[in-house]
Formats: structure tokens, sequence, C-alpha cells
């Protein structure tokens, strides 16, 4: 008899991969700017516990390490600059995505 293959082991595509593997391949090579973090701190939340997406995971991760940041750091910085200030308001041309 054969099992049915479950979809718990089969990894997804985030939609918005594409776009969020441009921006890491970018940021892994920045230094943590107000915005490179924030950007940071919204990607981690975007691929945490999603069942794919592993090699923008383990990229994100790589840049925490990186900046010398854990993840409870790098959301405490980033609730400083948004308190400060639209960090995204320079780059108004830029659709904000909160996906």
């Amino acid at each position: 008899m054969v099992e049915p293959t479950s979809s718990k082991n089969i990894d997804q595509q985030h939609p918005q991969w594409a776009t969020d593997r441009q921006t890491v391949t970018q940021m892994l090579n920045k230094e943590p700017s107000d915005f490179n973090l924030a950007e940071l701190a919204r990607l981690k939340i975007r691929y945490r516990g999603f069942p794919g997406g592993r090699d923008i995971q383990s990229d994100l991760d790589k840049i925490l390490k990186q900046w010398g940041l854990t993840e409870a750091e790098l959301y405490i910085k980033t609730r400083e600059i948004h308190e400060r200030g639209q960090v995204y308001a320079v780059r108004s041309n830029k659709k904000e995505d909160w996906n």
C-alpha cells in the first residue's frame, strides 16, 4: 500500500520569495543601518514558522550573526527605530509590503 504524501513535509514557496531573496542578498553585504535593521526584522517575522524559504531563513540568521545581534536585540533596536519615526518614509516610492 502506498502512503499518501503528507503536505507537512513539502516546503512551500512564499509569494514574496523572489523580492525577499533579492533584498536578503543585498543585505548580506551591508552594514546594520536603521533601514537594514528594520528590513531584517520584517523578514524575520515574515518567515518565522513559514514552511519554506529555508535559504532566506538561513541567510537572515547569518546576517544577525554578522551584525553581532540576537533576534531579541534586533527587535529591541527596531522598536526604538520605529518609535523615532518612519524608517520607510525616505523610500516612499517603495511599496511597503507587510505580507
